[in-house]
């Protein structure tokens, strides 16, 4: 069931550590290649030998090997990575991740990890309940992590309550049913081609002068990232920005203005069965564009604009009954009601809208607070979430389009 997945197993100092052999033989069994990375208490509950010995891997620990100055990179782990597993995750463990802190190979791992995170916490009764402890949890959630809930009974202290951390047997049938999951999500999506406009448009004054903004096209791309990841097709419709695209199923075009996102995206159009308008197009453009360079003078200079082509609406116009339309709307006030207008204008399906008066949501962040509005008036509310996990949610409702 999990030939070919690469699993890392994070290991903390508990006693329940214990359990980390019998869960890297079980993993091992299933066909999964397993890393092991210990803190360094952690080596005083269980062997680094008895592990190395069941997944066949040596078990890292510290940033670099002291013997032979090899470099234990934590960003090549968290690449390498299809799950991360830590557990048993330890009270002082959870805290640090939910803070950012990096202080060992475990934590700078997790920091740098692209992969899903799945948290097993082991710790006693009281320490479990502290609000603190709660709290923490809450906080590795909302992050997109998943939490394997810890099970009741005795505990190490003698005392009986939750706190347990769950069996290796079970995790691993959780992590079974993870990737079978996914399997299922990227076979909805398999094949299908996807549109998707991203970054801003530049619309030139002169040879060096343009009318622009400040999007840097991160929440596209993420989107992009996602649907690629899950199987789709994806044709990438990109203003000017320094973002890459790193997955093969992705094609950027790259253009500037917003008549050549317009051309090219009618171009993509008729052959794509989801189309997504996360660019931040620019509204207007200049009447007459200089041929050289204005010169500065003494007088104030007019330039008179025109409104540029509506790409969303003159898309929406000849969507057909088989394809889906997003649409996004940034606002700054009426936000509900300008979204809604905007769903119902542009002929969408659903809108993603997300607000400048938001902390942490609009152009330039690596986090986005959105809420998706669909034609039928559901109305879903996210909390602040990190781009990529924004763009999970979004993709998990395209996929409610694709279910049987």
């Amino acid at each position: 069931m999990l030939k070919g997945k690469n699993i890392i197993l994070g290991i903390t100092g508990s006693i329940a550590a214990y359990k980390a052999a019998i869960l890297v033989r079980s993993l091992v069994k299933e066909g999964a290649d397993v890393k092991v990375i210990m803190t360094p208490l952690a080596k005083e509950f269980i062997s680094p030998l008895t592990l190395a010995t069941l997944c066949k891997n040596p078990i890292l620990v510290d940033f670099f090997n002291p013997e032979n100055g090899d470099w234990n990179s934590h960003v090549d782990l968290g690449l390498w990575a299809d799950l991360y597993l830590i557990a048993p995750a330890s009270a002082n463990t959870m805290g640090k991740m939910a803070h950012g802190i990096a202080d060992n190979l475990l934590l700078t791992t997790y920091l740098s990890a692209k992969c899903p995170v799945m948290i097993a916490p082991a710790m006693d009764l009281d320490m479990y309940q502290h609000p603190a402890t709660l709290k923490n949890i809450e906080i590795l959630k909302s992050y997109g992590n998943t939490i394997v809930e810890a099970t009741s009974g005795e505990l190490a202290s003698g005392l009986i309550g939750k706190g347990r951390m769950e069996e290796p047997e079970v995790i691993t049938e959780k992590i079974k049913l993870f990737f079978a999951q996914q399997e299922g999500e990227k076979k909805k999506l398999s094949n299908k081609k996807i549109l998707i406009t991203a970054g801003p448009t530049y619309e030139q004054i002169d040879p060096v002068r343009f009318i622009g903004n400040n999007s840097t096209g991160k929440m596209g791309f993420a989107i992009a990232e996602e649907l690629a990841e899950r199987g789709a097709i994806v044709d990438m419709v990109c203003g000017p920005t320094a973002e890459k695209a790193s997955h093969k199923n992705i094609i950027v075009h790259n253009v500037v203005s917003a008549n050549d996102m317009l051309h090219k995206s009618l171009e993509l159009f008729d052959s794509s069965d989801v189309s997504i308008m996360a660019a931040a197009v620019a509204d207007f453009t200049p009447v007459n564009k200089d041929q050289q360079k204005v010169k500065r003078g003494k007088e104030n200079l007019t330039i008179e604009l025109k409104p540029t082509a509506d790409i969303a609406k003159t898309l929406g116009q000849s969507k057909r009954d088989n394809q889906i339309m997003v649409g996004f709307a940034l606002e700054t006030q009426n936000e509900e009601f300008n979204a809604k207008d905007k769903l119902t204008r542009k002929n969408l399906d659903f809108i993603v809208l997300n607000s400048l008066n938001d902390k942490g949501a609009g152009f330039g962040y690596d986090t986005n607070k959105i809420t998706i509005i669909d034609n039928q008036n559901n109305i879903q509310k996210f909390e602040l979430k990190t781009k990529r996990e924004v763009a999970g949610d979004i993709a998990d409702k395209i996929l409610t389009y694709f279910e049987d």
